[in-house]
């Protein structure tokens, strides 16, 4: 049997563990730079405001009652880390899915020991993190996904719900959800299965295997598979290694100066190199693009992009700096405003088992692991006291391309000075 946890509106709730005056109020929780809303208190929700609406375009009498903060990622991670101990303190083997939400191994369990272990484990959640927890447990990570929607929308079931995959209820219910209410089944493959008349999760669990490989592939079919129990979708499946990595941002304000755009390159390119150093990785090319304020008709309109390939498949921040800075000399044009920069990896291998093509230049053996050694002191180095400690080419003081945020809240767990304070008596 497979455990599936998911921590209930995690930002808001993480907020409401040190902000307790939050409780009961609209909360929405900001994007990087407070442009978007990406994630809402259920009093939010109730008021009918969809996730991801800029906040502009919150009505009135929604902003007066709404207590809107800046994201605090450092807080989030935080929670997250305490989560994970916990549950694995409790249980068998853990698999991290996100930032609010596990898979847990939960076999050997009898169905009421299982329920009874659930409802233990979402008790000692929040009692050890203060965070709200939904807990679904069946045979297959589909189902166990399915069960937590249960459990977070009916009060009845107080959090936590145990899927048996053939129980008359349980096929009742996945009659009434709509397949792209599915794990992994997007609303376009939504529209193709309707044409074919299979318009709810019951329905795709009864139809043709070979069929649905057929005309929509092995991971539907699997999908399939999993809403008849069996466990067919393995933690490699979910956790597979990105073949591109991105990373940009909105600017703080917009700015023209070249110095500016070459530092906010620069960062990403960091950025990206330390995400594909993680996962194992190597690039073969970068992309560099700009972005003038697409809602500012007052302003003449630039997207630019370029792609360059890397002298060789890399890791090394040096070599994909280098070449995203030839990047954007390429494509920067004085007189324009740019509101946002972004650096993509692209064709990404595995750093192991990579099969250099001869056409490619080689790097010695000796090179290779310094430029290796030299990766991972930078990587500890700025693991052990914070982002950005150790980069290329330093910082300015003054940096108008830096994202701001006008909703701070302290960081509570991740900084000395700002660790919650009890007064008592």
């Amino acid at each position: 049997m497979i455990l599936h946890l998911d921590i209930n509106n995690f930002y808001c709730s993480a907020y409401r563990v040190f902000m307790p005056w939050l409780e009961g109020r609209p909360v929405g929780v900001l994007s990087s730079g407070d442009g978007c809303l990406v994630a809402r208190s259920n009093e939010l929700k109730a008021l009918g405001v969809p996730n991801g609406i800029p906040v502009f375009q919150l009505a009135p009498e929604v902003r007066r009652q709404t207590v809107l903060l800046s994201s605090a990622y450092a807080l989030f991670g935080e929670m997250s880390r305490r989560v994970v101990a916990t549950v694995r303190a409790s249980t068998g083997r853990v698999q991290v899915y996100s930032c609010d939400e596990l898979f847990a191994d939960a076999s050997g369990l009898s169905c009421e020991a299982l329920q009874a272990h659930a409802e233990q484990l979402r008790h000692t959640v929040q009692r050890n993190t203060g965070l709200p927890v939904s807990i679904g447990v069946a045979a297959s990570r589909t189902l166990a996904k399915v069960a937590t929607g249960i459990a977070k929308k009916q009060p009845a079931f107080r959090g936590v719900c145990v899927l048996e995959a053939d129980h008359p209820a349980t096929l009742a219910h996945l009659g009434k959800m709509p397949a792209t209410d599915l794990w992994g089944v997007a609303s376009r493959t939504g529209e193709k299965l309707a044409r074919l008349g299979i318009r709810t999760a019951l329905a795709l669990r009864e139809a043709d295997p070979k069929a649905i490989r057929q005309r929509f592939g092995v991971v539907l079919e699997r999908t399939l598979w999993e809403l008849r129990g069996l466990d067919v979708i393995q933690p490699d499946d979910i956790d597979q290694k990105r073949q591109n990595i991105m990373t940009s941002r909105t600017f703080g304000q917009a700015t023209g100066d070249l110095a500016d755009l070459q530092e906010a390159v620069r960062t990403h390119a960091q950025a990206g190199a330390a995400k594909a150093r993680r996962q194992q990785s190597v690039a073969r090319a970068v992309m560099v693009f700009l972005s003038t304020p697409r809602f500012r008709s007052d302003l003449p309109q630039d997207y630019p992009s370029v792609t360059l390939p890397l002298p060789r498949p890399t890791d090394d921040s040096r070599l994909i700096v280098a070449t995203a800075q030839r990047a954007l000399a390429m494509i920067y044009r004085p007189g324009y405003q740019y509101a946002k920069a972004g650096v993509m990896l692209i064709d990404l291998a595995d750093r192991e088992g990579l099969q250099l093509d001869w056409l490619e230049a080689q790097e010695p053996e000796t090179q290779r692991q310094q430029s290796a050694q030299l990766m991972k002191v930078m990587d500890a180095v700025n693991r052990e006291f914070g982002r950005g400690t150790l980069s290329l080419g330093g910082e300015r003081p003054q940096q108008s391309w830096r994202q701001r945020t006008q909703r701070p809240t302290p960081r509570f767990l991740t900084s000395w000075d700002e660790l919650p304070v009890i007064r008592m008596g």
